[in-house]
Formats: C-alpha cells, structure tokens, sequence
C-alpha cells in the first residue's frame, strides 16, 4: 500500500546532523511527522540541525550515537522507544568512506573496522531495535537503506566500501523479501544505490562517463518518493543501472573492459573525502 504522506509517522534518521540525513529530516518535519528522531556522532552539528527543524515546526528529538559501536545502538534505540515510542519510518542514512589506496597498502587497520560496522552493520543492529514493533504493528512501517551503486560493481580503491555496501545491499533486500514472505505487507524495505553525490564525502572522485555527480536533493527527493511507494529499489542514475545490466550479462573480460572504458575503475584515483 502506497504511503501518502508521513504526517503524523514517527521518522527517526541516522546520520542527521547534515546531508543527505538532514535533508531526509527535512522532509519528515514538512509533512508533518508526529517525531523526527535525529541520530549523529557530531553533536554540535546536531544541536544545530535540530534547533534549525525546531524552528520550522518539527517535533524533534536528537540523540548522540556512535552508530559504529552496538551498546551505543541499543542504548539510543532503549532510550527513543522510552520517550518517542515505536518508530513507524527508519531512515539508515548514516555511513564512511575511506582512503583510495590498493587494499594491501591499507596502513589504519581500524578503519575497516569503522567501516563494516558503520555501512555494514550499524543498519542491522539499528533496524532490529525498531521492525520487531513495526512488524508487531499495524501501520504502514517503512525502512529505507541507503546502500551504494558500489554495492552493484567491484571498484578499485574501494575494496572495503565496496564491501560493506554489498553487505547493506543484500541484507536489505533479503529482509524486505522476508518480509513479504512472511505476509507483513503493511511493512516495506527500501533499498537506495546511488553512484557519487555532492555531499562532501566523495571530494575527489573522478566523474563517469554520462555520469554527473549527484546532486543531494534529487537522491533525497526520489529516494523518499520510493520510500512511500513501498518500492524495492532505487539505482541512481540511468547509467549505473545500465552498467548493472551489463555487467550481469557480460563476460568478467568484457565487463572489465567496459568498466575501465567509461572510468569506473579509475573514479576513486584522485579521492580525498570531506576534510
């Protein structure tokens, strides 16, 4: 059943303080959310982000958490359903990215660590703080995960991104066909693969061919639609489900060639991230 609107849903999103997150909570205070549940590690930018929703008429409330370690998680998800209650819209936004050297030149040994328990597992151990009530409920539930067009394709560089999106992406779209398996159609999971977007965190990267950086409100503005459609998928933009299709189809020869051709595997070259 296709969601309308989120007015008067309990939206919580990881990741809020900026980007993608703020705009998602954005988009939960204008249409009129019971609660926005603000989640982030940067507590000044949180404070800020959340006086800022505030002032636009939002029911905020926000939490410091380290979405990398599980205590942190549970604690959060104990404290929210103690002061919100259940939460009807999770939006697992929060996520990393890493250095742009080979994998065996991998000097902080740490930041796969960071990495996997960020991208990876901090929406599993999120998620099941709250689909346990939304699947108990009654209402129209959703979970929107955003994962990565790196979840699609290998790239080099970015091996261990690579890794955890592909990890978030078949985890997300294995619960959402338990799910439905299990005949719990009033809750849906939505699963968001986008190629680079101008957020900061991929400063650096080297365009695709016919492949402009992403601007965040467009992902933000269809990733969101999708949401309240219940729809299973989002890959952004055309060219990156074009290479999905190809490179399922094409020898593993072929499909490097191709790859290598249109710049993707030279895309994460001149990476430096958000300073």
């Amino acid at each position: 059943m296709k969601l309308e609107t989120v007015a008067g849903k309990r939206v919580l999103v990881t990741g809020a303080a900026m980007g993608l997150g703020k705009l998602f909570a954005e988009r939960a205070v204008a249409e009129g959310a019971d609660a926005v549940v603000l989640w982030d590690i940067n507590e000044l930018a949180l404070r800020e982000t959340a006086a800022q929703l505030t002032a636009a008429g939002g029911k905020v409330h926000y939490y410091v958490v380290d979405v990398s370690s599980q205590d942190s998680i549970r604690e959060a998800g104990e404290a929210v359903r103690k002061e919100v209650g259940g939460i009807d819209i999770l939006v697992n936004n929060a996520g990393i990215v890493r250095g742009n050297t080979y994998f065996w030149e991998t000097e902080n040994r740490a930041d796969i660590d960071k990495t996997m328990a960020i991208n990876s597992l901090a929406p599993m151990y999120t998620t099941l703080e709250f689909l346990p009530g939304m699947v108990a409920g009654a209402g129209q539930a959703r979970v929107l995960n955003i994962a990565s067009s790196a979840g699609l394709v290998a790239n080099p560089r970015m091996a261990v991104y690579a890794a955890s999106k592909w990890a978030a992406l078949g985890w997300s779209d294995s619960v959402r066909l338990e799910l439905e398996q299990a005949g719990h159609d009033h809750v849906k999971v939505t699963t968001v693969c986008p190629t680079y977007i101008n957020t900061g965190m991929f400063d650096g990267a080297k365009g695709i061919l016919f492949t402009p950086m992403l601007e965040q409100n467009d992902v933000v503005d269809t990733s969101w639609r999708e949401m309240k459609n219940g729809g299973a998928l989002v890959v952004l933009p055309w060219t990156s489900r074009m290479n999905r299709a190809l490179t399922g189809l094409l020898p593993i020869k072929i499909r490097d060639l191709y790859l290598n051709a249109v710049g993707v595997y030279h895309s994460m070259d001149q990476f430096t991230g958000r300073k």
